[in-house]
């Protein structure tokens, strides 16, 4: 059985036992349950339920392993002929999941 999920504004096909990465969330901890409620499509063996947006009555519920952060990205600003030179980085913050169980 799988679902597809819309969260932070992109869409994740998600299985039972998966380990999944969603956006930074503040107000979790680990060990917390996620009900994720935005269900575009159910599908179990040959059967498919397609919602119009969303499925009713459907909903996946995750427990959080954790937070973390992804690759660094390095941002350089240089400006030619003015030994101007600016170098950045940026980590993203993710909640780390695990799905537990998908209803619908």
């Amino acid at each position: 059985m799988y679902a597809i999920i819309v969260d932070g504004g992109r869409q994740y096909k998600v299985q039972e036992g998966q380990e999944l990465a969603l956006d930074y969330r503040e107000d979790v901890k680990p060990g917390d349950v996620l009900t994720l409620d935005k269900v575009v499509a159910v599908g179990a063996g040959e059967g498919l339920k397609v919602g119009t947006p969303t499925v009713a009555g459907a909903s996946v519920t995750a427990s959080v392993l954790g937070t973390g952060q992804g690759v660094k990205i390095d941002v350089v600003k240089i400006r030619r002929r003015k030994n101007s030179r600016r170098h950045t980085g940026h980590r993203k913050m993710f909640t780390k999941v695990k799905i537990d169980a998908i209803a619908g």
